[in-house]
């Protein structure tokens, strides 16, 4: 059956081109387009339809200045980006799991129509997978001057938009053979933050009984903070920073008056912290939907019954530095003032230096920095609501290979076409260092039968957090191919812990936790 009957009218959808026991339905309006008298206010309902709605494209993507590889752009005008996206091997109605993914993109770019998400593979492990568009940038996270910030204009808009989402595939989702009781919610760098952030708020309460999160990102911003930030943009768009001033710049305005603030952090080594790497949005705690940053949240035990399963990966930070997304720190002195502008002690740069002897400083920065902004922070995630009597499951991906005379990194985003089983989307190789092979594609079946088993039963395979001091890394399911499972396990036999290539490269959780070191910045 192709075609699907929602509270706001009927969709018609079409079979996957990969495989045609699975439905798509794409484009398909979960709110009202944000803009005109909506603009910057909470998400509405879409207005219902009459007829047959066509659903066989995606639909538009948010205010942005990214062209990403195998994505559709924005274009001023483009105005309907609220919509999201399904994937069902179900015929009617169901009790089916469903995975509901958030994509990433620093919460300045990207979309759910990269190819990276498509959710084939994942309905074909028995899923009904959902991805979504929500609002970027300062349509989605500038803060507007109000003097009640829980009145018409309020901060976290992303948030709030993902929200009605999961409130759509509650009403919606068994018109697809989903289970409105079985709520998975997804999510990837800014995107693991946002799933993170709406674990720990009431307002999302009872719409997902289980997260994913992948390689989770520390980014997190007071009012105050949000607030010189819209100054900023606001005074580089030549307008007012006031609410007035800002309705009166068109989006692709603000667009550009963003990456213009952002360029000049990146050009200027004494900004400070904004220089390493110049995201300038993320969520508020703005004292209505959220508190306090999520992983003070908790560890506080608000994730409450929610079941956790955290990723990341063993080299993230070393794909910003190959896409040109971050500072280059190549000499002693620029690796001292990066330490100094994050409050690092020099313990923490010298146990990293020591574990890394023959490395360059570049790579020295690039593993304090995944560190910093990603990989303590998951782990973290994981790590305190385990100690809050959570359910919280740990993993880290560390798929390597040598391909044409480079090494390919298990750096960020090379986790998700496996988890996906989207592998073989050409756009996607140089992620993942070429087309796969078949110790790729086994790894990848793993991983995307770990997700899909977490989905339907709440075990993806492995034991979770014990909760104790120090378990992370002895919970922790290490995702690599055969080959390097088996080449590790030589090495171990003939040179014992020190062989163990994967722990050697990673082996800096517990320079982190002898620092002490509060991850959110100041």
């Amino acid at each position: 059956m192709d075609v699907f009957t929602t509270k706001s009218g009927t969709v018609r959808g079409r079979r996957a081109d990969r495989d045609h026991g699975i439905v798509v339905v794409r484009g398909l309006p979960y709110a009202a387009p944000p803009f005109g008298d909506l603009r910057f206010r909470e998400p509405q309902p879409p207005e219902p339809w009459d007829g047959v709605r066509d659903c066989t494209a995606f639909g538009p993507v948010a205010p942005q200045s990214a062209e990403l590889p195998g994505a559709p752009v924005w274009s001023p005008g483009d105005e309907d980006v609220l919509t999201l996206n399904i994937w069902t091997p179900g015929d009617g109605p169901g009790d089916l799991p469903v995975l509901v993914w958030i994509h990433g993109g620093a919460y300045v770019f990207g979309s759910s129509a990269q190819p990276d998400f498509d959710g084939t593979s994942l309905a074909g492990e028995g899923l009904v997978v959902v991805t979504l568009n929500s609002r970027l940038g300062f349509e989605g996270f500038g803060h507007v001057p109000c003097a009640d910030r829980s009145a018409a204009f309020p901060d976290n808009r992303g948030l709030l938009d993902q929200i009605a989402a999961l409130e759509w595939v509650r009403d919606n989702i068994a018109a697809f053979g989903g289970s409105p009781g079985r709520v998975t919610l997804a999510g990837q760098s800014s995107g693991a933050t946002s799933v993170a952030c709406l674990t720990v708020a009431d307002r999302a309460r009872g719409l997902f009984g289980r997260v994913v999160l992948h390689s989770a990102v520390n980014a997190f911003a007071s009012v105050e903070q949000a607030a010189r930030t819209t100054a900023e943009v606001a005074a580089e768009a030549g307008v007012p920073a006031t609410r007035a001033g800002l309705l009166a710049a068109p989006p692709e305005a603000l667009v550009a008056a963003t990456d213009r603030v952002c360029a000049r952090y990146a050009q200027d080594p004494a900004s400070g912290q904004r220089h390493y790497d110049p995201a300038i949005y993320g969520p508020v705690a703005d004292g209505v939907l959220l508190t306090a940053d999520p992983l003070e949240a908790l560890a506080a035990g608000a994730g409450g019954a929610v079941e956790l399963l955290v990723c990341h990966t063993t080299e993230e930070y070393w794909l910003l530095d190959a896409v040109g997304s971050s500072a280059k720190i190549t000499t002693e002195e620029q690796l001292a003032l990066f330490a100094a502008d994050f409050g690092l002690p020099a313990s923490l740069v010298e146990g990293h230096r020591e574990r890394l002897p023959d490395a360059p400083v570049l790579d020295v920065h690039l593993s304090l920095h995944s560190g910093l902004l990603f990989a303590e922070y998951s782990s973290r995630l994981a790590e305190a609501h385990a100690r809050a009597d959570g359910r919280a499951f740990l993993a880290r991906f560390d798929r390597r290979r040598d391909q044409a005379g480079r090494r390919v990194r298990a750096w960020h985003c090379a986790d998700i076409p496996f988890a996906f089983g989207n592998l073989h989307e050409e756009s996607l190789h140089f992620l993942i260092g070429g087309p796969p092979g078949e110790e790729d594609e086994e790894l990848s079946r793993r991983m995307t039968g770990a997700w899909a088993a977490f989905a339907a039963h709440g075990d993806p395979g492995w034991e979770p957090l014990d909760g104790s001091a120090g378990s992370g890394a002895a919970a922790e399911r290490v995702w690599r191919t055969a080959a390097e499972e088996s080449a590790d396990a030589v090495r171990r036999a003939a040179e014992g812990p020190a062989g163990d290539a994967s722990a050697a490269q990673h082996g800096f959780r517990d320079l982190w936790r002898t620092a002490g070191l509060p991850l959110l910045a100041p």
